[in-house]
């Protein structure tokens, strides 16, 4: 199972790693793969997770997330 976060406001591999970080830190989440050149994170998930505990995690690190797909 994947989904696909929109997400503003990174700017670097700083951000990157910080959106990273915390969306692996999630039980449900094996891998995510940031780009802030594209604003997006790819998420693999391992179980079923809401998209607005997705949501809050990055918005919770200062970043805007736009969209979930």
């Amino acid at each position: 199972m994947e989904k696909t976060m929109n997400i503003e406001g990174m700017m670097c591999g700083h951000c990157e790693a910080r959106v990273k970080k915390c969306l692996e830190a999630l039980a449900q989440v094996d891998e995510a793969v940031v780009s802030h050149e594209s604003g997006t994170a790819v998420v693999k998930l391992n179980a079923e997770i809401a998209d607005d505990v997705l949501r809050q995690t990055v918005e919770e690190q200062d970043y805007q997330v736009t969209g979930i797909q």
